[in-house]
């Protein structure tokens, strides 16, 4: 909305998520951006209708929000034939903070820190700054990281850090980096789950689970477990006609052939739907919350 604004351009606003609404403003206004958050795009790559905007028109089409999976952006690809511009931010870097460079975009990644700020992935639980390739918490510095959090002292220390005389805000998200800038995400710093001393990225695994072509979405989460640390549980919501005729073993399996044996759940529930956050992604809080 901001940006629209502050270049003066039209700004066409949808209140509600209905995927009419939505192509019919885009084929009315015959608009050059588009902005949306991952299930969107996860809905719109298989809604009946999609073919009829001609999607490739758009100049820019942005993903933020949430990480969007490498199966969504591929199937909304190959169904548009337009290719998707993934972001990061945080209210903290007062919105976007990490963008894929316009027609340099890459599959997977959320791009290269924005023109005057500069990002680096650290040790997940240290100070030291990692190579290249290698997964830890991202951290962020530039004109548009936040002062702190209002009359909580105490939160603003715990996100900001110094290392050699600069000051980085620690995001809280996991990430790696390539060798040409572009960042990966992996998972929040608070996702992550322990077993048997590992670390298992939650969004690895829901990426895979999300490949499998019966299952609809699904949600993963630690399970506190004495001998282990934490068992990896997949909560599993099948598509309506696989439903009574996958069983978890099926689902443990597929993960085995595409996951280390560590990283492969433990535990799978299946459900008829999982708990969504506001921007529509699942609610891994709620999740745990409902185990505790």
């Amino acid at each position: 909305m901001m940006e629209g604004l502050t270049e003066g351009y039209t700004s066409i606003l949808i209140t509600t998520p209905d995927p009419d609404d939505i192509m019919g403003a885009v084929e009315n206004y015959k608009g050059t951006i588009f902005y949306g958050v991952p299930s969107l795009y996860e809905y719109l790559r298989d809604y009946e209708k999609t073919n009829r905007v001609n999607w490739k028109r758009i100049k820019v089409i942005i993903s933020g929000a949430d990480a969007l999976l490498e199966d969504t952006a591929q199937g909304w690809e190959k169904r548009t034939g337009a290719r998707i511009h993934e972001g990061w931010g945080m209210t903290e870097t007062t919105s976007v903070g990490v963008l894929n460079p316009y027609g340099r975009a890459k599959i997977g990644s959320f791009g290269v820190p924005m023109p005057g700020t500069v990002a680096g992935i650290i040790e997940a639980e240290g100070t030291k700054f990692l190579p290249i390739g290698e997964t830890g918490e991202m951290v962020f510095k530039g004109p548009n990281v936040f002062a702190g959090y209002w009359g909580k002292p105490e939160a603003t220390r715990e996100v900001f850090l110094e290392i050699d005389g600069e000051t980085w805000l620690r995001t809280g998200d996991l990430a790696r980096m390539d060798e040409e800038g572009y960042f990966y995400f992996y998972d929040r710093k608070k996702d992550m789950i322990k077993y048997k001393g590992l670390q298992v990225f939650a969004r690895e695994v829901e990426e895979v689970l999300a490949a499998h072509p019966q299952v609809r979405e699904a949600g993963v989460i630690g399970v506190p477990d004495p001998e282990v640390g934490e068992k990896v549980k997949a909560i599993v919501v099948l598509e309506s006609e696989a439903r009574g005729r996958v069983s978890e073993e099926e689902i443990m399996k597929y993960c085995a052939g595409k996951l280390a044996a560590y990283m492969v759940p433990k535990i799978v529930e299946f459900r008829g739907e999982v708990p969504k956050t506001d921007i529509g992604k699942v609610s891994r809080r709620e999740l745990r919350e409902e185990e505790q």
